[in-house]
């Protein structure tokens, strides 16, 4: 069997290559992509701007954030659940108006029904021996008209259970959507805890070489260095913030020294398992960097 090319019209099998070229210019069928390395967030950008941060906190979960972001998402977050809190107590107060008023309905119908049924009584003498052949009468009668009126009944009651969809005054409407009890907790946006904004911590990261500019450190691969070893950080290097100091080390500078004496040695403070944070970093573009790399969109699907 001759091979075939990319674009090749003239053969009469249906390739993977066109398939896949069809299903991206359809618009059609769900898209697989892996990502590479330029698509990954690097270890000192923040999670919400994906820019290295100029003023860095963390997060005690270990997510580093510009202190701006993350300070106007709190607050943004913050009016927008007094806003849910507010639309909920509105609904709210609604529904026990709404309550009220069935209540005060259903008196009323009870009051109208026990009216009704005091004004049928009828205190009239009773022939014994009439009776009988009254209601005998009585029944055929209204057997007769019952079955005089029963198709004409019926039509009528389901004209008027169904609505005409062309009459505007007749169409169905749907009832509001009601509202859940918001959660006044400000969740991050990255790991879905609570968040406050107490709990920042401020980060003070090394600079490969403190002579260097902002504009110049932007423009190498390697701008931080470990605070106590002064090894490169980067992606590939699991690192870890200290509570007390904000200073950032590697994790093998955190097993093989700092967890020895358990003292911060920027500051000379005790430490505890809680002060030790380990920061959330990007993958390298590598399957094994423990980061889902592939990227997948759903879209409709044509079914035959």
């Amino acid at each position: 069997m001759t091979r075939h090319g990319k674009n090749c019209t003239a053969g009469a099998v249906y390739t993977y290559h066109e398939k896949k070229k069809d299903t991206a210019a359809s618009g059609y069928g769900t898209q697989r992509i892996r990502l590479g390395k330029d698509a990954i967030k690097d270890f000192d950008c923040c999670c919400l701007s994906l820019q290295p941060c100029q003023d860095p906190v963390v997060t005690p979960d270990g997510y580093l954030y510009e202190k701006q972001a993350i300070l106007e998402y709190i607050l943004h977050q913050k009016t927008e659940n007094a806003k849910k809190m507010k639309a909920y107590e509105k609904q709210k107060q609604a529904q026990k108006s709404t309550s009220r008023l069935e209540s005060k309905s259903e008196e009323r119908e009870r009051v109208e029904r026990f009216k009704t049924r005091e004004n049928s009584i009828v205190s009239k003498p009773i022939n014994p021996f009439t009776s009988g052949q009254n209601k005998g009468s009585e029944r055929s009668r209204t057997d007769s008209s019952s079955v005089e009126s029963s198709p004409a009944g019926s039509s009528a009651s389901s004209s008027q259970s169904l609505p005409s969809f062309w009459i505007p005054s007749l169409t169905p409407e749907a009832k509001p959507t009601l509202l859940k009890k918001p959660n006044k907790a400000v969740l991050c946006p990255m790991s879905g805890r609570p968040i406050k904004m107490n709990e920042l911590i401020t980060v003070r990261f090394t600079p490969l070489d403190p002579s260097l500019e902002r504009v110049a450190l932007l423009t190498r691969q390697d701008r931080y260095v470990c605070a106590v070893t002064r090894d490169a950080l980067g992606n590939s290097v699991p690192c870890a913030v200290l509570r007390p100091s904000g200073a950032v080390v590697t994790q093998e500078c955190v097993e093989k020294l700092i967890k020895k004496d358990m003292i911060d040695p920027m500051t000379g403070d005790k430490l505890s398992d809680k002060d030790i944070i380990p920061l959330q970093r990007g993958g390298t573009g590598f399957a094994a960097s423990g980061v889902d790399l592939n990227a997948k969109e759903a879209r409709p699907v044509m079914q035959v």
